[in-house]
């Protein structure tokens, strides 16, 4: 039983929906709108948020707050053999971490040269160790947050860096309403063609989007809400973070879309946007240095903030399983990210680490990162709606019960196999045709594995 707790709910607000805005919505949501059909893939996307996301994010928070435990405790309470699940779970966000420390890193190093008034390239910014220096600064600024506890830590950052995110989401926005290409930004982005609906991996990429963007299927909301008090509305709460979710990210796409047309860049561009075409336009508007300082940030302090959440993950579940204190869990396991993700690290420096000729960033992702949130989110539902037997979780449910039992697992699994076959258009990895083989054959391995094993009832 865990015995620390948010100081409020607005603290708790904040907290969850810091944990859910992230690099996702702000660089990530832009990349698969681009690649998408622009205004048309809303469509899928705000259904997948209402039918699927807020029902799995009421789960989450309901098992955290009935159990109060870390995750592997919580997925053992619904038997024994359920435990392993919950470790497939914990891994593959501390996995995913890993490299998310290093574009995280990445953020911080642009950010820096441009205050510096240097403004640096991604060409020449990985030529060099920087990459790996930011990488290890910014993983001991996570460490740091989390070892100083839930209050005083996590909430703490929280009640500074959302307010900070959201102020300069606002005003990169406001600054876009005057560029050229405001009016054509805002067709793309909000006016549908209605024919591309009929792509199934439209509606793929856009629940995909969805589950990452708000953190669900990750054990951070089960965390979050062992932390939560027993008066909160949980589907009261879970609507709230979904729509500050929502907004982030449609506010994200009118500050890059305006950039994008007016300097006739693509936007189907993914990932490179960010670091190798944005920057260049920065650099030939007015006030692009602090264009460039404010949009750079804002990624950084949303990206920080969901790093934040991911190793609280860990750190509960070390604690729980070691007995050790949270100072003590979180140096350890921010040691052990240190070394997981210098590899990552390593594979954008003068080193050019790589495996089979991949960078192993890309290779991490193409694994772990594209198949792992889908896995560990059917993992989760399946485990607590028809292994557990916990009738506290059903009140909390409510009506939301049936959606979460039937509708849930049955998208979860479409999605899983359309990563698996490639009808998701990926736009997360900087090189993605290299990385489909090795992400194809480890996610069959996964999916076959997992699925049978949590179909499988254990004996009580």
């Amino acid at each position: 039983m865990t015995a620390e707790r948010w100081s409020s709910r607005i603290g708790f607000l904040l907290a969850t929906v810091g944990a859910a805005v992230g690099l996702g919505n702000i660089w990530r949501f832009s990349a698969v709108v681009g690649q998408n059909g622009g205004g048309a893939y809303l469509v899928p996307y705000l259904l997948a948020a209402l039918c699927c996301a807020v029902p799995l994010l009421v789960l989450e928070l309901a098992v955290g707050r009935t159990l109060r435990t870390d995750v592997v405790s919580a997925f053992r309470a619904g038997g024994p053999r359920y435990a392993v699940f919950g470790w497939v779970v914990v891994l593959s966000v501390l996995l995913i971490l890993s490299y998310y420390l290093v574009l995280t890193g990445w953020v911080l190093g642009f950010l820096l040269s441009y205050a510096v008034d240097r403004p640096t390239t991604f060409a020449t910014f990985t030529a060099g160790w920087a990459p790996v220096g930011a990488f290890l600064v910014t993983t001991a600024l996570t460490g740091g947050i989390v070892s100083l506890g839930v209050r005083d830590g996590i909430e703490r950052a929280a009640t500074v860096l959302l307010p900070t995110v959201f102020v300069a989401l606002a005003g990169l926005a406001a600054y876009a309403t005057t560029l050229a290409g405001w009016d054509r930004a805002v067709d793309f982005l909000f006016t549908p063609e209605f024919a591309v609906l009929a792509d199934p991996g439209l509606w793929s990429a856009a629940v995909g989007q969805v589950f990452f963007s708000l953190s669900v299927g990750q054990g951070i909301m089960i965390t979050y809400g062992g932390y939560v008090d027993d008066d909160t509305d949980l589907r009261r709460s879970a609507v709230l973070v979904t729509v500050a979710d929502i907004g982030a990210a449609l506010i994200a796409g009118l500050v890059i879309f305006p950039v994008v047309f007016t300097f006739g860049l693509e936007p189907a561009l993914g990932t490179e946007l960010a670091f190798r075409t944005l920057p260049s336009a920065f650099e030939a508007m007015p006030f692009g240095r602090w264009v460039a300082i404010a949009f750079f940030g804002l990624l950084f302090f949303a990206a920080l903030s969901s790093a934040v959440a991911m190793l609280e993950v860990g750190v509960t579940t070390v604690a729980t399983t070691t007995r050790a204190d949270r100072p003590r869990a979180t140096v350890a396991l921010t040691a052990g990210m240190a070394v997981l993700g210098l590899p990552s690290a390593l594979s954008y420096s003068p080193v050019s680490l790589s495996l089979w000729d991949v960078p192993v960033l890309d290779l991490v992702d193409g694994t772990v990162g594209t198949l792992a949130l889908p896995v560990s989110a059917l993992l989760l539902t399946l485990t607590f709606v028809y292994g557990a037997d916990l009738d506290l979780v059903r009140r909390e449910l409510g009506g939301l019960y049936p959606v979460v039992k039937y509708v849930v697992p049955a998208v979860l699994l479409v999605v899983t196999a359309a990563t698996i076959l490639g009808v998701t258009r990926p736009v997360w990895r900087l090189l993605t045709e290299r990385t489909a083989r090795p992400a194809l054959a480890l996610g069959v391995v996964l999916v076959l594995l997992c699925l049978g094993a949590v179909m499988r009832r254990p004996t009580r």
